[in-house]
């Protein structure tokens, strides 16, 4: 069943969406919280080994997201936006409920990795769904609604595990995506797509988009806007404890959780904020244009906020989280940039090679810190210019798609 486009931006499309995104974060979160309890669970105390594993799962779910991120946007575009989409919820959630019976690492591995596939395709075909069932003048309403609920799932994900040991925090994440399965009755495919279904059209071609110079500049520029998002999440969130004691001598102990609390708490504000800019100042590049300036304002104060309270570190990472808000913006962007036969393809991966991009962020950042001996405030702060000099390149290269209409299709 397929229906008109709609302005409303809280149709049952939007609602799944949001909600299935809330549940993906909280998955993509969870493991970082009960990383050390889990291993612990497992016979695994040497502190050494604890953060060594710990590294190795989280790179099996990042090779899920990478692996499915390719998967569920080609399937997206041959097989349709609807059937995905639930797919992803099936699996993440499954393997979600699937990690809370782990007995052993080597079923841990395969169960990270899993789960990295499912939760690879939640947000991109969500984004590609919500952009081609409602109207161009409201979709942007739409997409801020879904990134602005679905980061608010990294809160849930501490709770949780605060009140609750880790075998039950997965299995309250698997619980919650298999709910929502009993809402796809209500939920219909995208018109855009049933109408290309019956045309002649090659659909989800990835490779299309290393062959062709505009297609794949496009589609480097997108990746590179984002990128900045998991440059804060990786490395000056992630590390907030060791800068705070080490480089900039704040007043007190930082706690990591803590920091990734606020953090998304000020990214899940900030994705409403920035979304609704978006559609007030109708241009999609003067909102990314606006975040990455606040952003890097708000990055100046984290590394110059030496001798500061706890209090005021935490404020700084916060509006960090505010300016970071631009990922719903970012996706939208990535979304209107390609046709209706690529458009679920590059939706979904953008995104997960976005996070994959921290992998090398991170070892650029080792290898300054420690190879080159320039300590970790110079290896912070180069990394930053060379992610925040790349975004802004790639911003000024991007056209403008806030007037688009997504209603058409890409020479393959």
């Amino acid at each position: 069943m397929t229906h008109a486009a709609t302005k409303n931006p809280f149709n049952i499309i939007v609602i799944v969406a949001a909600l299935g995104y809330f549940v993906d974060i909280y998955d993509l979160i969870l493991f970082s919280i009960v990383r050390i309890p889990s291993l612990k669970g497992l016979g695994i105390t040497d502190n050494d080994s604890i953060k060594n594993i710990g590294i190795a799962l989280l790179n099996m779910q990042m090779l899920g997201m990478l692996t499915g991120g390719i998967i569920w946007g080609i399937l997206g575009d041959k097989k349709g936006r609807l059937s995905v989409l639930f797919l992803t919820i099936l699996l993440y959630s499954l393997a979600n409920i699937a990690n809370g019976f782990v007995q052993t690492l080597p079923q841990y591995y395969i169960l990270r990795f899993l789960a990295g596939v499912g939760l690879a395709g939640e947000l991109g075909i969500g984004i590609t769904l919500v952009s081609e069932v409602m109207t161009k003048e409201t979709r942007g309403y739409g997409t801020t609604i879904v990134s602005g609920i679905g980061i608010a799932g990294a809160v849930l994900g501490f709770l949780v595990a605060d009140l609750f040991d880790w075998r039950a925090a997965y299995f309250v994440g698997g619980a919650l995506g298999l709910l929502l399965l009993i809402l796809r009755v209500s939920v219909y495919e995208s018109g855009m797509f049933s109408k290309l279904k019956h045309e002649p059209v090659k659909r989800g071609d990835f490779l299309s988009l290393f062959r062709n110079k505009r297609k794949f500049l496009k589609y480097i520029y997108c990746i590179l806007i984002g990128v900045p998002v998991w440059y804060v999440i990786g490395i000056l969130v992630t590390f907030s404890p060791e800068f705070a004691r080490k480089v900039l001598h704040v007043q007190g102990e930082i706690n990591a959780g803590k920091s990734v609390m606020y953090h998304y708490i000020g990214a899940s504000v900030g994705s409403f904020l920035l979304g609704i800019l978006s559609q007030y100042l109708r241009s999609r590049k003067k909102s990314l244009g606006a975040a990455l300036s606040a952003l890097l304002v708000f990055i100046v104060a984290y590394f110059c906020s030496f001798g500061a309270t706890t209090a005021f570190f935490y404020s700084i990472i916060f509006v960090l989280g505010l300016a970071q808000g631009y990922w719903a913006v970012f996706i939208t962007t990535a979304s209107e940039q390609f046709g209706t036969n690529l458009r679920a393809t590059v939706t979904t991966t953008a995104p997960n090679f976005v996070r994959g991009s921290t992998v090398l962020m991170t070892s650029l950042y080792g290898l300054i810190e420690t190879w080159m001996n320039l300590g970790m405030l110079a290896a912070g702060v180069i990394v930053g210019i060379i992610v925040l000099s790349l975004s802004f390149f790639a911003l000024f290269h991007l056209e403008e798609t806030y007037h688009k209409d997504l209603d058409y299709t890409e020479v393959i």
